[in-house]
């Protein structure tokens, strides 16, 4: 089975961060991610799980430059061959905490902490169910949409996609709104080979968020696994048009472009990919 592999822009939306935070860090070698045979960072769920506890941290309060430094000290303190997605990393008041199952201890000073007060705050949570009953307000419809969107994702580091696609289903029946959960759902359906699925989801996210570059780059690799290169074209050129700066777009632009016979425009985005690359 091949490994799910994700590119900048997809673990920046899944982990809430900037793209180049993202690409900060990977040169920093908070996250180790690979180049493809295209020159493309391509990260994987460790580094997804490593990314999300850093966005999480910086949720926090934590500082850029303090997260950088206490993820890069517990790099170091673990056993060779253990990631960083393998711990639980948090905050309770000050200090960033870090719990396996054999001790808990502070990165920054490697102090080990007292076992009671991190289990305190790092009690695990189970993925919330919906009740019987729905949701009747609108603010409880939201927290519960927010409460199963993470759970969601939690499921998709762990592996349990199928899970995580039925938990984005309920997201989106408590909050039809929610195009990120629509978005991640098509990823998944699609990454199945549920293609048509796939491009349904992507259609209904662009109708709610024309401005989703995500979605019409992800329209377009639907769109062209289906052989509707024409369509996927005009999908990756929407998604162009929305952030000019989307390299993967201009990539499969440029591929499509040169297999219909326009060498100039294919060159041409050929070559605004390169610039992009250039700047990763």
């Amino acid at each position: 089975m091949q490994v799910r592999a994700y590119s900048t822009r997809e673990v920046a939306d899944l982990a809430g961060l900037p793209e180049g935070r993202v690409r900060s860090w990977a040169r920093a070698g908070l996250v180790t991610p690979h180049r493809d045979e295209r020159g493309r960072l391509r990260f994987s769920f460790q580094d997804l799980a490593v990314l999300r506890t850093a966005g999480r941290l910086l949720g926090a309060g934590v500082s850029v430059r303090r997260v950088t430094r206490a993820l890069s000290l517990l790099r170091s303190q673990l056993p060779e061959g253990r990631p960083l997605s393998a711990v639980r990393v948090l905050v309770t008041g000050e200090r960033v905490l870090v719990r396996d199952r054999l001790a808990s201890w502070e990165p920054e000073s490697g102090q080990c902490a007292l076992d009671f007060e991190v289990q305190a705050v790092s009690a695990p949570v189970a993925p919330p169910i919906l009740a019987e009953r729905p949701p009747r307000s609108e603010a409880e419809r939201a927290r519960t949409a927010d409460e199963l969107y993470q759970a969601a994702l939690d499921l998709e580091l762990a592996g349990r996609t199928e899970a995580a696609r039925e938990v984005y289903e309920a997201v989106l029946r408590c909050d039809p709104a929610r195009v990120a959960a629509r978005i991640n759902l098509g990823r998944l359906l699609h990454a199945a080979g549920r293609t048509a699925d796939a491009e349904a989801m992507y259609r209904a996210a662009l109708e709610q968020e024309p401005q989703s570059a995500l979605a019409a780059f992800n329209l377009g690799v639907a769109l062209e696994d289906q052989g509707k290169t024409w369509s996927a074209v005009e999908a990756y050129r929407a998604a162009i048009g929305i952030d000019e700066s989307y390299a993967d777009a201009h990539y499969n632009l440029s591929r499509l472009l040169e297999a219909q016979g326009d060498a100039r425009g294919a060159l041409r985005h050929l070559n605004h990919f390169r610039r992009l690359m250039k700047g990763e």
